[in-house]
């Protein structure tokens, strides 16, 4: 009966001495490496029958319980390495079906994972949500938005059956408006971070019903951070966070993550 080889991270070699004690896929081996010139693989053994691709593909589709669980183990094992050495993190169910075809990987692809291990070495991933109660921000739009009091200007002019079709119009122009805000003030507080931090994304926003938060993600980033410099940045996140509470905002920063938004490297 044949093994599969599930991937979790690369590492580089000088860096790899005695791997942690960790439970593999299965529940049941442990991780160990495989080693191809300056990079090392952190692996675990399959059985080929239980974790082909045919089971794989139907435990991701049929089994919400399962894909959860080993999500979470595969997060939680490589958060660990990321822990312990400059890890390239590798997407969930990386798996190969021979240690000759792994080694073939690592080898055709060692010179962009080094400049890849370059750009990680000494820094860190930190993401940064930024929430918005929108009543709360919305009242505040209504009273001081210029376009918005230009607008009510001009319907206190009109007669009653005029105001009531405009004041309907400016109830839609104070919502448009209100996005415009959250848009302008999250970028704001982004490209000041952005300054303190070798690089910064943006990535899609989350819906109230994936975040369970009462208020709405109106913005989220990833930033590279050097370890010397994490410290100001939460400090800086910290500032806009208690600087902006009364208007609705609040900013949550986590990490540090594995670099899986600045290693792009897919086996």
């Amino acid at each position: 009966m044949g093994e599969l080889l599930y991937l979790y991270a690369c590492v580089p070699s000088k860096e790899m001495n005695t791997l942690p004690d960790l439970t593999g896929f299965d529940g049941e081996g442990k991780l160990h490496t495989i080693q191809a010139g300056s990079i090392t693989a952190v692996i675990c053994a399959l059985n080929a029958e239980s974790y082909n691709e045919d089971v794989l593909k139907d435990k991701v589709e049929n089994d919400m319980q399962w894909l959860q669980e080993k999500a979470f183990h595969h997060h939680e094992t490589v958060l660990a390495l990321s822990k312990l050495y400059t890890v390239i993190p590798l997407k969930f169910s990386t798996i190969y079906k021979s240690e000759d075809s792994l080694k073939q990987t690592l080898i055709e692809n060692e010179s962009k994972m080094n400049d890849i291990f370059d750009l990680l070495e000494g820094n860190e991933e930190w993401n940064l949500k930024i929430y918005c109660d929108d009543q709360t921000l919305k009242e505040q739009v209504s009273k001081s938005n210029p376009v918005i009091e230009e607008k009510r200007g001009e319907i206190s002019q009109l007669s009653k059956g005029k105001q009531f079709f405009e004041l309907k119009k400016l109830d839609k122009l104070v919502e448009t408006e209100l996005e415009e805000e959250k848009n302008r003030v999250s970028e704001q507080v982004h490209e000041a971070l952005k300054k303190l931090v070798l690089k910064g994304n943006v990535k899609r926003t989350w819906s109230s019903e994936v975040t369970g938060a009462d208020k709405k993600m109106t913005w989220n980033s990833v930033y590279l951070i050097s370890k010397e410099d994490v410290e100001r940045f939460l400090e800086e996140v910290q500032s806009y966070d208690q600087e902006m509470k009364e208007a609705g905002w609040q900013l949550e920063a986590s990490g540090p993550w594995p670099a899986y938004h600045f290693s792009s490297f897919q086996t």
